[in-house]
């Protein structure tokens, strides 16, 4: 059945956004064929549209993350967790178009779901999830010890904050006014964003902080890490690459060689996570399909307070 799926026309932003109709390829050796149940949406969605300009690659396909039902397989095909069977639960990262009713995949993108995992927490966990896993290995804290992370209270820190209380590692977070209860409901202390921010920090730590992670971005983030962690090695960033060259600090990125390789890795533990219900994954709204543009104005705005998700 034809359904239908979002491409950018333009490189303008939300404005060159359609819905079109499609029916996804057949699938080839290495290759499946998913029915979408559920599509994360994250900011990357229309950054990249944003990026690159270069008209051969019109129209856009968007949307990096999904759950879904397996629907058609090619020959020699496994998943990345190994056999996988016409009607399994799969989720799937670093695709490209998970805003669609049907997308054919490379197999080894899709990893077979627990049966108790629900597919909106699926399609939402691997982008934020990899990235949050990403930042505690590399910031090197260790069991007893006290980062800072800015933007605790978003889809990123929540995924952060449960893997760093299981790590020992203690979190004070920065988030908005009214989001201090997203932040210590995974075991961060959570400080207001305003002036005064680092010394607000240095009074709520346990410890020396001996990490600065950004997930929010912005100066007032950026002078806080300066000003509590000496170490430059120690302070990064996902969002604020501007700044990290100015500076002198790192920026993560999943373009990048070292850190695809890194989150490809992790991906099929950070399920086992989720299905043993050692981790969660905060659904702030989901959306039907045809409101993707809607959607992702509220996660581009910064507001959304946890996971946003498309439901077809």
């Amino acid at each position: 059945m034809t359904g239908i799926r979002w491409v950018a026309d333009g490189f303008g932003g939300l404005d060159d956004f359609r819905a079109v109709a499609c029916e996804p390829a057949a699938p080839g050796p290495g290759q499946l064929t998913v029915r979408v149940t559920a599509a994360g949406v994250n900011p990357a969605d229309l950054k990249h549209t944003l990026r690159a300009p270069d008209p051969a690659l019109l129209p856009l396909p968007i949307g990096y993350e999904i759950a879904g039902v397996v629907t058609a397989m090619g020959p020699r095909t496994r998943a990345g967790s190994g056999a996988v069977s016409v009607g399994d639960r799969v989720a799937a990262f670093r695709v490209h178009g998970g805003y669609a009713s049907a997308i054919t995949i490379p197999a080894e993108k899709a990893f077979v779901l627990a049966d108790a995992v629900p597919d909106d927490q699926a399609a939402g966990l691997l982008l934020a999830g990899c990235t949050a896993a990403e930042l505690l290995s590399r910031s090197g804290a260790v069991s007893g010890e006290t980062v800072l992370l800015h933007g605790a209270s978003g889809a990123v820190g929540a995924v952060f904050l449960q893997l760093a209380r299981r790590a020992g590692v203690t979190v004070v977070g920065t988030a908005g006014t009214g989001r201090s209860d997203a932040v210590s409901r995974f075991g961060g202390i959570p400080v207001p964003y305003g002036p005064g921010l680092a010394r607000r920090v240095r009074d709520a730590a346990p410890g020396p902080v001996v990490a600065a992670l950004d997930a929010a971005g912005g100066p007032e983030a950026t002078a806080a890490s300066l000003e509590l962690v000496a170490d430059r090695d120690r302070i990064l960033t996902v969002v604020d690459h501007e700044a990290a060259r100015e500076y002198g600090f790192d920026a993560l990125s999943g373009a990048d060689p070292a850190s695809a390789t890194f989150r490809d890795g992790v991906r099929g533990e950070l399920l086992e996570l989720l299905a043993a219900g050692e981790l969660t994954v905060p659904i702030a709204r989901t959306f039907p399909l045809d409101r993707a543009v809607e959607a992702l104005r509220l996660v581009a705005a910064g507001h959304a307070g946890g996971k946003v998700v498309l439901i077809p």
